[in-house]
């Protein structure tokens, strides 16, 4: 339509087609009666909003359309051009509300223009292009709090109201332009962000993607702003003419079409004709559905399966909620971070046709499977998977992949650049990536499966987590609702942003996506990307029955969606949904940075925040004060373990001075309760409001592998051993300590990645995992170039020098002095305690204040004793422990005062330990005085009864 068409078709409201109400030789102005401005603000105006102008009497005249010809209008000699249409800042933020950050004054007027063919245009002869101008009035006292409490980061904007009879559904269907006038020039002019105004008028509870009857198939598709859309029914996962295709009918900014029961295991795919903000065009974009269930190789095409089907279930499916490994209290948890593909990749024992895959979790006899098993009986409570929905970076189809030599690779030098040349030659065609760049969060990648096409992914899946629970682990899933892999409308990856651009997707105040993520920030502030949050988390809850979910940037979600989060999980039943909710946990990074720090978009899921809902976050201050610095620090910068103060490798960390109270505050850090205790940056150590809140760990897939840390901060001359010692004495750290302790698979092997800080896209090469216990994988070339190679002068020298290299003996006592640490921690409750006051009340720490002995932290947990006033009695075995950490490179001696007199001995477990070192540690009771062996942890329980 040409601006001078009759927009009557497109915008059929009677508001919208009546007479022009403009004087024709008011230049713009319309006729004018007095409207007195309120006396006083209305109740919901914000403290503190100023008004948009002052008081001036006028009509505003809602909403008409004004022809282009009548009201073509000069751009004023700014720097106003086509681009400027191209921003986005202003938002479009309730029903009749939009949002602008411009000074408005009295003699200026504001207009909303839409065309249905995206042909809104800027030139120095004044916008054209458009279908409908729109007159906006002036909100006198700013944004309203319960848009201001969604979009705080504009709440100083000035608002502006349109008439509640407009047609919204067919304007919002427009590419839209809001623009800016003064005496008749246009001073400034640009695009909206719809998110607000599609949450106020399509917020949608009812059925999305498909639903299965007796009778029929129906499909349901939330798009408000499509201007058409239709499905391709296809028979074949890929290729072929579509067996028909079907126009789906709005209602309500949802699409629908009901088809046959045979439409029951064919594939689809959507074309959706949208205006797309990326483009400043009407596309016609090709889809799978953000509701898929089931998917075509590599998600070309949805495939139409009903889950509940009794083919996509493993024999005994419906009764594993009957089958779960027993968990009493949140505070029972150990967690085990694994890569499904590291987890069978080189395990020989696997049959070559699942290793890497979900089926390799069925190999009961495997060395892997046997490795989880001696964990599980020592006490380990989940394993944690590493993303397993469909990613982009992997392609589905195995036949495409490309592998190397292993053979040749071999024979390289450890110190050698060509090892990683090889791996980053084919790492976008080979099998692996973290897999930390969702397309779709709904349905399992393909690629870990035997087929990925029809039902191999749900059906393995499926197997893997009964699988998995049978052996006596329950599973988590790494969840990544924070960010896509793709935008836009033509990239094959992309599919939420085709179906309602930029509504998603999180922009800054220019109308770009925010990256900070990673890449293409999702916004769960918004109504329907929070809701599709919860409904994957139910799907794979209830559908897959997963025991668990970390979330990846948990940060960048608003605290409102988690706790809806966990209300949702936790209120299933194995009555009604076959799940235990009150079981499931979750937990994830809440780290406070980008557009969201500090609240800026809204309250977030930061540390901070979280506390006091039972949801984890992991706790960076103990990873920190256990390795030195931060994975964004030198990485020279020691800690507590690796030989702050005591053991200095050359790193200038300051004089012994500041290096002793690094060394104290460090330890502080680990010994935090309360809130006294700050970072660097005036912050609390301690965040949360329970034990269950604060996931304990030193390492994660994220950074250096705990070895690789420990070999990189640590003197050169430092030998092997010593190195183990201290490997296993920052796991002690994390398995001992109250609240949930975390650990990356392979801390127990000694794991390397030839310090590679960043494996995402390093291959099997660098993330091998051996559980034949054979080799840890050290020295295998220098990491990949592009996240390492300005560390490659420090690590070079350390992969070449063969002492640093463990044998096999090294990592078989790693494994059992690992285990041994699962053994103690759940020898006891004590260890495990379930409130914040049961700690404050029963955890000291001992050798604290100014005579401490630096490189020791002693702590003690009491017990009460049953038929005696005070304290409740939890352990029936042990009354009081006491644990002591001696990160020193000789043996110290410790007299506490406090602990004199007491009946301790060494840990049963520890006593049969094959570290014969640990063996001469030795408590006096006269003097209270503690022997502890160089870099030990040694555990002292006192028995009831003794």
């Amino acid at each position: 339509m040409s601006s001078l068409s009759s927009p009557s078709s497109l915008f059929p409201s009677p508001l919208l087609q009546r007479p022009l109400l403009f004087s024709p030789s008011s230049s713009l102005r319309p006729l004018s009666t007095a409207i007195p401005k309120p006396s006083s603000p209305p109740p919901s105006a914000p403290v503190g909003a100023r008004l948009s102008r002052r008081s001036r009497g006028r009509t505003i005249t809602s909403c008409f359309p004004v022809p282009a010809a009548m009201e073509r209008t000069a751009i004023a000699e700014s720097s106003l051009s086509q681009e400027t249409l191209s921003y986005a800042r202003a938002y479009w933020v309730s029903r009749i509300l939009i949002a602008w950050n411009i000074n408005y004054d009295d003699d200026a007027y504001v207009y909303l223009y839409a065309s249905r063919k995206a042909s809104i245009s800027l030139t120095e002869e004044g916008i054209e292009g458009y279908d409908v101008k729109i007159l906006l009035e002036p909100e006198y006292y700013g944004l309203p709090a319960n848009v201001t409490e969604k979009f705080p980061h504009i709440v100083n904007y000035s608002a502006f109201k349109i008439s509640e009879s407009v047609d919204f559904e067919n304007l919002l269907k427009c590419q839209l332009a809001i623009a800016f006038y003064v005496d008749g020039k246009c001073k400034n002019a640009t695009g909206l962000q719809l998110p607000g105004v599609l949450d106020d008028l399509f917020a949608y509870n009812g059925p999305l993607g498909a639903v299965f009857s007796k009778e029929a198939v129906t499909l349901h598709l939330w798009a408000p702003t499509a201007q058409e859309v239709s499905v391709c029914i296809y028979k074949e996962p890929s290729g072929g003419e579509p067996l028909e295709s079907v126009q789906l009918e709005e209602f309500g900014g949802v699409w629908s079409a009901v088809g046959p029961k045979s439409w029951e295991g064919c594939y689809y795919v959507y074309e959706v004709s949208v205006y797309h903000p990326s483009t400043s065009q009407i596309e016609k974009c090709t889809v799978t559905d953000p509701y898929a269930r089931g998917l075509s190789s590599n998600g070309k095409r949805t495939w139409l399966i009903n889950l509940d089907s009794e083919n996509l279930k493993p024999e005994g499916w419906d009764k594993l909620a009957d089958e779960k490994p027993d968990l009493l209290s949140f505070s029972d948890i150990s967690i085990y971070e694994l890569h499904i593909r590291d987890f069978s990749a080189s395990d020989h024992t696997v049959n070559c046709d699942i290793q890497g895959g979900y089926l390799a979790f069925t190999s009961q006899e495997s060395a892997g499977i046997c490795h989880l098993k001696k964990l599980s009986n020592a006490g380990l409570t989940h394993v944690h998977l590493l993303p397993s929905f469909h990613f982009a970076g992997v392609d589905d189809d195995k036949s495409n992949w490309k592998y190397l030599d292993d053979g040749e690779m071999a024979k390289l030098p450890a110190d050698s650049d060509k090892q990683q040349a090889e791996v980053i030659g084919i790492q976008n065609e080979d099998g692996y990536n973290w897999g930390y760049n969702p397309v779709l969060w709904g349905v399992p990648k393909g690629s870990y499966a035997g087929n990925p096409n029809g039902p191999s992914r749900i059906l393995e899946f499926r197997k893997m987590i009964q699988a998995v629970n049978r052996i006596g682990l329950r599973v988590v899933l790494d969840v990544v609702y924070n960010h896509l892999a793709s935008s836009g409308p033509l990239n094959e990856n992309s599919v939420l942003d085709k179906v309602v651009p930029g509504y998603y997707l999180r922009r800054n105040t220019d109308g770009a996506i925010e990256n900070s993520a990673c890449m293409n920030n999702t916004a769960s502030e918004h109504f329907m990307v929070e809701r599709l949050i919860l409904d994957d988390l139910l799907n794979w809850a209830v559908v897959y029955k997963v025991d668990g979910f970390r979330f990846d940037l948990m940060g960048h979600i608003m605290k409102s969606t988690m706790v809806k989060a966990r209300s949702t999980l936790q209120s299933l039943s194995k009555d009604k949904d076959g799940v235990d909710g009150p079981k499931i946990y979750i937990y994830g990074e809440g780290w406070d940075f980008g557009e969201i720090a500090k609240n800026k978009r809204g309250i977030n899921a930061s540390q901070f925040n979280i506390s006091g809902t039972g949801i984890g976050s992991f706790n960076d201050r103990m990873r920190d004060a256990v390795l030195g610095g931060s994975p964004f620090g030198h990485p020279l910068q020691q800690g507590f373990v690796t030989g702050l103060s005591l053991e200095p490798n050359g790193y200038d960390h300051g004089d012994k001075s500041v290096t002793d109270r690094m060394l104290s505050s460090s330890a502080d850090h680990i010994q935090m309760k309360g809130s006294e205790v700050l970072t660097h940056d005036g912050v609390p150590v301690g965040y949360a409001l329970s034990p269950t809140e604060t996931v304990n760990y030193v390492s994660a897939h994220d950074n250096e592998t705990l070895f690789d840390i420990v070999s990189l901060k640590t003197v050169l001359e430092l030998c092997v051993d010593d190195r183990c010692r201290m490997n296993h004495l920052a796991s002690s750290l994390v398995a001992l300590s109250q609240g949930i302790p975390f650990f990356h698979s392979g801390d127990e092997l000694l794991r390397s990645k030839s310090l590679d800080r960043d494996s995402y896209n390093s291959g099997d090469w660098f993330n091998r995992l051996d559980f034949s216990y054979e080799s840890n994988n050290w020295g295998v070339g220098l990491p990949p170039r592009e996240k390492n190679e300005k560390n490659w002068p420090l690590i070079k020298p350390r992969l070449a020098n063969p002492s640093f290299k463990p044998h096999k003996h090294h990592i078989l006592a790693a494994v059992d002095n690992f285990v041994d640490l699962l053994k103690i921690r759940y020898s006891s409750p004590l260890f495990r305690l379930r409130t914040a006051n049961a700690i404050q009340e029963r955890v000291r720490f001992h050798n604290t204040g100014p005579s401490w002995v630096p490189g020791a932290i002693v702590m003690s947990v009491e017990d009460g004793h049953e038929g005696r006033p005070g304290m409740a009695q939890l352990d029936p075995i042990y009354s009081y422990i006491v644990i002591v950490f001696n990160a020193c490179p000789t043996e110290i001696s410790l007299q506490i005062p406090a602990l004199k007199s007491r009946m301790l001995q060494l840990h049963p477990v520890q006593l049969k330990l094959a570290d014969e070192l640990v063996k001469e540690s030795s408590y006096k009771a006269a003097s209270g005085c503690f022997t502890i062996p160089r870099r030990t942890t040694s555990v002292f329980v006192e028995v009831r009864g003794a």
